[in-house]
């Protein structure tokens, strides 16, 4: 799926992380990717992420996934959404949704989580804190956006649900199939189903927090370093007071924190393999028959297209002219030549034609073998 209006640069310019935009079925032509039976299929697997969510005096309870089949018929006429998150990853046609929207870099890129809702359904007034696009796929939704929360924004109790307890209404809008909400960051908003059959795709951003960077840089250092890597001080000068701790001694204690914490190199590498981690590792999507380098050479030189896995993640960080470390799934490789042209091309778009050249590409084959074998790419075989 592809816009057919859609001012990207402006958009970036005036709206991202600073107000809501209403955009009115940007789409060459929309059609929803995902039918509501399919969406509730998926809440049955043990393999996928779900909530249903059901309104009844006043209040929300939550039910968390797999849902049994027999749950949905004896839902009764009380207000109720379905959450799955990460559809993307199991229907192809909901995955197609980011496209458009890959003007954000990709590793910001979270995933897309839909929710089928009946008259009245929402999960009440909330904010999140990641950007978020909120495309109608089928029904009417009204959606209202308020203030801009914060940590000391008061939430009414819930073990659940991040509700707002007051929310003011700034602006309001019926959204009609095709039509598309984007939502700044912790920004108040409250979606509510007008009639039955309401689906709603929300791509959503990653935004990784300062505590979190922290969190997991430092216990990937913590994994790597030696016992034996500690302080000394072989020629210490006589203190006044031996209660004192000195100047000198803090700034070299200080300067063995930040001399490996600050390794920008080594950081960029981790943050690259942490970022591209599968959000569910649990899924796995290793071929069952692995291919060999002779394999890879065959499909090229049938000319089959290598296309990526739209569950994995791809990003990479230039190192040279000609060098990269390419991050996929988690996992890094360092390239040059034409691997790394491959690299860039992989992760620009999800479906390549292959050259005949990289049959006579060692490096590229070897490349390839490693992606196909982890379940990144596969050939477009047409089997």
């Amino acid at each position: 799926m592809q816009f057919a209006h859609f001012d990207a640069g402006r958009f970036l310019a005036d709206y991202w992380q600073k107000k809501p935009l209403l955009i009115r079925n940007p789409w060459r032509s929309w059609a929803n990717p995902v039918e509501p039976d399919e969406l509730a299929g998926l809440s049955c697997e043990e393999d996928v992420e779900s909530r249903l969510i059901v309104q009844a005096r006043g209040g929300w309870k939550v039910e968390h996934g797999p849902i049994p089949e027999s749950r949905f018929g004896k839902l009764g006429r009380n207000p109720w959404t379905l959450l799955v998150q990460a559809v993307d990853i199991h229907a192809p046609d909901v995955a197609a949704l980011i496209a458009p929207f890959r003007f954000i870099p990709d590793w910001r890129i979270d995933d897309v989580m839909v929710s089928y809702a009946t008259d009245g359904g929402g999960v009440g007034p909330h904010f999140d804190q990641y950007d978020v696009f909120l495309i109608q796929g089928l029904g009417r939704r009204r959606w209202q956006v308020g203030a801009m929360c914060d940590a000391a924004t008061p939430l009414l109790p819930h073990d659940d649900l991040r509700l707002l307890a007051d929310f003011d209404v700034a602006e309001e809008w019926v959204l009609e199939p095709g039509d598309i909400l984007y939502i700044p960051p912790r920004m108040a908003h409250n979606g509510v189903a007008i009639g039955d059959d309401c689906m709603t795709y929300s791509i959503g951003f990653r935004a990784p927090s300062r505590s979190d960077l922290i969190e997991n840089w430092c216990g990937d250092l913590l994994g790597r370093l030696q016992d034996d890597d500690r302080y000394e001080d072989p020629e210490p000068a006589p203190q006044d007071n031996p209660g004192e701790i000195s100047a000198p001694a803090i700034a070299k204690l200080h300067a063995m924190i930040m001399e490996t914490m600050g390794d920008r190199a080594a950081f960029a590498r981790w943050f690259g393999q942490h970022n591209s981690a599968p959000k569910y590792p649990e899924v796995d999507f290793r071929p069952e028959q692995p291919v060999t380098g002779r394999d890879v050479q065959a499909f090229i030189a049938d000319a089959v297209p290598l296309t990526r896995n739209p569950a994995s993640r791809f990003s990479f960080i230039r190192q040279d002219a000609d060098s990269l470390l390419l991050f996929v799934d988690g996992q890094c490789f360092e390239l040059a030549g034409e691997a790394a042209a491959l690299a860039e091309r992989l992760c620009a778009g999800g479906r390549i034609e292959m050259d005949q050249a990289l049959g006579r590409s060692a490096a590229a084959m070897e490349l390839i073998v490693a992606l196909f074998n982890q379940g990144s790419v596969a050939f477009e075989t047409g089997d």
